[in-house]
C-alpha cells in the first residue's frame, strides 16, 4: 500500500494542525473523506433569508439576514456599553448583542442594509430571539461589481456547525480540500459503486457528486449529487446485510420437520378458539423455514396482542415434536415469568410431560432467571441437559456458560432490539449446529426500516388482532388550556373502577430523588417549563388524597425490589388493586384483561411508539379500552400534533411512520439505531424507500455472484469503513 487513498488522508496534512484538531474534537472529522461526507445541511440562496421566527431555541444556528438597525446603548450609569443590532428577514427579527471594547469595530461592519451570515446559539431576552456575541461574515463587502454578481448567483452551503467551528470556516476548509483534490486529479478517489450499477442507473461518478454537493451551481446539481450519495449509503449498507444473509445461509442446521400426532396436534386440538388467518399464514412460513437445512432467521412483527406468543409457541412445539428443544429469551425477569405463566396456561397438562398426571405426549417447561434459588436453578439446568425439558423460558441467564442443552433446535427472542450480537452468538454455540432463530417485536417497524435495521432477517407480519380484543378510544386531555378536562379524566377512571374494572396511570419519572442525584442536569424542556415531569410517587399521593380518594391506589416503578414489583403486579392482576400508578415498567408484556383505562401524564414526554405500546395494555379483555393522553403543551406545538396522531389511529405501522417523519431516523429502536445513524447522512429511511429497495436487490445480486467481493476492491474498502467497530456491532444487532 504505497500511497494512502485520497479520502483516507488525515485532514492535518491539508488543513494545518489547528483547524484539523478542532474538526476532530468537535465534529468528529478526521480524514479528507470525513470532511467531504460532512454535507451541507441546507443551501441559502441569493437574497434568500432564513426564517428568523422559526429558529429553535438553544441550538447553534447559522442564518443569512440583513442588518436593519445598529445602536450603542449605555448602562450602569454610563460605565458599560453594549451594541444592539437588529437583523430582519422580512418575516421576523433577531437581535444581536455585543459588549466590551470591540463594539465600535462591529458597528463599522454591521451597517444597516448590509447582508451577512451570522452564527451563534439562539437565546431569548424579553421574548425577542437573540444571539450574543455571534460570529459573522458579511456578504459581498468588496462590492466590486463582479463579486456582487457572483454572490448573487451563488448557492451558499450551510454546514452542520458548532460554536468552535462556524459554517463558513467549514466551507473554507472544504474549498482547500477540493482544490487539493483537483490538483492531484481525483484519481486516488476510489468509487465503491460497481461501474455497471453506476452507469445502469445513471448515477454521477463519486468525485463529481462530492463536488456538486458542496459547490452546486444549480438546484439540479444538488439533486443529482444527493441521489448518487444516497445510493452509496444504501448500497454499501445493503451489501453488508446481504453478505450476512449469505453467510448465514451457508451455515448448517438440523431440519425440524413437523410430526403428525405429536404435541402440536394435541395442542391445536385443545385450542378454545380458531387461529386467525394471519397466524396460520405466518406459522406456515415458519414451519417451511424450520424444515430446511439452513438456520431460519425470521423477524416476526406484530402489534401488542396480535398473538405472536401463540405463533412462537406452536413453532416451539413443532421443534419438540421433531426431537429438539426450544428456548425463549425475554428482556426482563418479569416478562420471562409472564411468558412462562401464559405458555403453561395455554398448554394445560401438555406442560406436565414427564410428571405424574401429565399428558403422555407432554413435555416439561422450565423457567430460568438470574434470581432463582439454587435448588430450583440446579433442577432447571438438569432438565435442560437431559432433554427432559422441551421448552425453556428465561432471561439472559440462559446464555451463561453453565447452561447446556440436550439438543437446542430453536431460539425465540422477544423484543429483539434489546439483544446484542454477543448474546446471539453465545446462544448459537449452544446447539450442535446453529439453532433456528425467530425474533419477535411489538414495535411496528416500517418496511424500509426493517430492511435497513433488520436487513439480515426475513420478515413476517401479523396484522389482524385476534378475536376477543376490544377497541381502544384515545383522547388528548389539554390540562393547561382546559383544566376541567383533567377533572373529567379522573371521573372517568372512577367510573371504570365502579363498573368493576381497573386502571393504569403512567408517569415519566419515579420521584424527587432523581432531581438531586442529577444535580444541575435539567433538559432545556424542563428549564423552559420550570416544572419537573410528574412523578409516580407524587402523583399517587395526590390522587389517593384527591380525585381518587377511597380507591385502592398502588405504585410500581423500576427501583422497587423485584419481589415487591411482582407482588404489586400479582395483586393488580388478581383485582386487589384498583389503580396502578407506574412508570413505563408496564410498557412490555403486562397482561391484565380487566384493566380498561389508562391515563398517561405528561404524555408529550413519550415517543409515539412508546405511547402506542403503553396503550396496548388496555382493552385486552371483553370491555372497551380508554386511553387519555394528558399534556400541558400548547395546542399549536409539535408535541400536541404527535399526541393527536396517536389518538387518531390504532394502526401501529401508520404511527411508526408518523414517528419517523417527526424524529427523522434518530431513534426508531432506541440504541439500536446509533450505529446506522453515523453511516446514514443523506439517506432518509422513510422517504427513500425506492432507493433502499433497489439497493437491496442490487446488493443481493452482487453478493450472490461474488460473496467475497474480490472483483470489487473499492466496494470492499467502503464496506470495511462501514463495518468498523461500532457499526459491526450494530449490524449484528439484528
Amino acid at each position: 500500500m504505497g500511497h494512502v487513498p485520497a479520502l483516507d488522508e488525515p485532514l492535518k496534512k491539508t488543513l494545518g494542525g489547528n483547524t484539523a484538531k478542532v474538526m476532530a474534537e468537535h465534529l468528529g472529522l478526521h480524514t479528507v473523506g470525513d470532511l467531504l461526507h460532512h454535507y451541507p445541511r441546507r443551501y441559502a440562496e441569493r437574497g434568500e433569508l432564513t426564517r428568523l421566527n422559526d429558529l429553535p431555541l438553544d441550538e447553534h444556528v447559522t442564518v443569512v439576514a440583513q442588518v436593519s438597525d445598529a445602536r450603542v446603548h449605555k448602562f450602569n450609569a454610563g460605565r458599560g456599553q453594549r451594541l444592539e443590532v437588529t437583523l430582519t428577514d422580512g418575516s421576523g427579527r433577531l437581535q444581536l448583542v455585543f459588549f466590551g471594547r470591540s463594539i465600535y469595530h462591529h458597528q463599522k461592519e454591521l451597517l444597516p442594509g448590509r447582508r451577512g451570515m451570522f452564527a451563534g446559539k439562539v437565546g431569548t431576552f424579553r421574548n425577542v430571539r437573540q444571539l450574543s456575541h455571534p460570529a459573522y461574515e458579511m456578504l459581498g463587502k468588496d462590492s466590486g461589481a463582479d463579486t456582487v454578481e457572483a454572490w448573487a448567483q451563488q448557492l451558499i452551503p450551510l454546514y452542520p456547525a458548532c460554536a468552535q467551528m462556524e459554517s463558513w470556516k467549514i466551507s473554507n476548509a472544504v474549498d482547500v480540500v477540493l482544490a487539493s483534490l483537483e490538483a492531484t486529479g481525483w484519481e486516488a478517489v476510489t468509487d465503491p459503486l460497481p461501474p455497471a450499477l453506476q452507469e445502469g442507473r445513471g448515477l454521477l461518478p463519486l468525485p463529481e457528486a462530492l463536488r456538486k454537493v458542496h459547490r452546486p451551481r444549480t438546484k439540479a446539481d444538488i439533486e443529482d449529487a444527493r441521489a448518487r450519495l444516497k445510493w452509496d449509503e444504501a448500497f454499501v449498507l445493503q451489501v453488508a446485510l446481504a453478505r450476512r444473509r449469505h453467510a448465514d445461509a451457508q451455515l448448517p442446521a438440523v431440519p425440524r420437520k413437523p410430526v403428525a400426532g405429536g404435541l402440536l396436534d394435541a395442542f391445536d386440538a385443545r385450542l378454545p378458539f380458531t387461529l386467525t388467518e394471519g397466524q396460520r399464514q405466518v406459522s406456515a412460513e415458519i414451519f417451511d423455514d424450520l424444515a430446511t437445512e439452513h438456520p431460519m432467521h425470521r423477524l416476526l412483527q406484530g402489534e401488542v396482542g396480535s398473538g405472536k406468543t401463540m405463533v412462537a409457541l406452536r413453532a416451539m412445539l413443532a421443534v419438540v415434536d421433531a426431537g429438539g428443544q426450544a428456548a425463549m429469551l425475554a428482556p426482563t425477569e418479569v416478562l420471562a415469568q409472564q411468558h412462562h405463566r401464559s405458555v403453561t396456561e395455554m398448554m394445560g397438562d401438555l406442560a406436565e410431560g414427564g410428571m405424574l398426571g401429565g399428558s403422555d405426549q407432554g413435555t416439561k417447561i422450565v423457567l430460568l432467571t438470574g434470581s432463582m434459588g439454587t435448588a430450583a436453578r440446579r433442577q432447571a439446568l438438569l432438565d435442560l441437559v437431559t432433554g427432559e425439558a422441551g421448552i425453556v423460558i428465561g432471561t439472559h441467564a440462559l446464555i451463561e456458560d453453565k447452561v447446556r442443552f440436550h439438543d437446542l433446535g430453536l431460539v425465540v427472542v422477544d423484543e429483539q432490539h434489546r439483544f446484542g450480537v454477543e448474546q446471539r452468538d453465545a446462544l448459537r454455540s449452544k446447539g450442535r449446529q446453529p439453532p433456528h432463530l425467530l425474533v419477535m417485536t411489538a414495535t411496528p417497524i416500517p418496511r424500509t426500516v426493517a430492511m435497513t435495521v433488520f436487513g439480515d432477517l426475513e420478515t413476517s407480519v401479523l396484522a389482524q388482532l385476534p378475536a376477543g380484543r376490544s377497541p381502544i378510544a384515545s383522547h388528548v386531555v389539554p390540562a393547561k388550556d382546559k383544566p376541567h378536562f383533567l377533572a373529567r379524566a379522573w371521573e372517568r377512571v372512577r367510573e371504570e373502577v365502579e363498573a368493576g374494572h381497573q386502571a393504569y396511570v403512567v408517569c415519566p419519572r419515579i420521584g424527587d430523588e432523581e432531581e438531586r442525584a442529577n444535580g444541575k442536569k435539567k433538559s432545556a424542556e424542563d428549564e423552559a417549563e420550570k416544572r419537573p415531569p410528574l412523578a409516580v410517587l407524587e402523583v399517587a399521593e395526590q390522587l389517593a388524597k384527591g380525585p381518587l380518594a377511597g380507591l385502592r391506589v398502588e405504585v410500581l416503578h423500576g427501583r422497587m425490589q423485584p419481589d415487591a414489583k411482582d407482588d404489586v403486579m400479582r395483586r393488580f392482576a388478581a383485582g386487589e388493586v384498583d389503580v396502578l400508578v407506574a412508570t413505563t415498567v408496564i410498557e412490555v408484556g403486562v397482561n391484565v384483561p380487566n384493566a380498561t383505562a389508562m391515563v398517561i401524564m405528561d404524555a408529550d414526554r413519550f415517543g409515539v411508539s412508546q405511547l402506542h405500546q403503553l396503550r396496548g395494555r388496555v382493552g385486552r379483555g371483553s370491555a372497551a379500552g380508554l386511553c387519555l393522553l394528558v399534556s400541558e403543551m400548547p395546542e399549536a406545538s409539535p408535541a400536541r400534533a404527535r399526541l393527536s396522531a396517536v389518538a387518531s389511529t390504532l394502526d401501529g405501522f401508520e404511527l411508526s411512520r408518523i414517528d419517523l417523519e417527526q424524529r427523522r431516523e434518530g431513534d426508531v429502536l432506541g440504541q439500536a439505531q446509533s450505529g446506522v445513524r453515523s453511516s446514514l447522512r443523506m439517506l432518509a429511511v422513510i422517504d427513500d424507500e425506492d432507493i433502499i429497495t433497489a439497493a437491496r436487490e442490487e446488493a443481493t445480486t452482487v453478493v450472490a455472484a461474488d460473496p467475497e467481493l474480490s472483483a470489487l476492491p473499492a466496494l470492499r474498502t467502503a464496506l470495511d469503513a462501514l463495518l468498523d467497530a461500532e457499526r459491526e456491532e450494530f449490524l449484528d444487532k439484528g
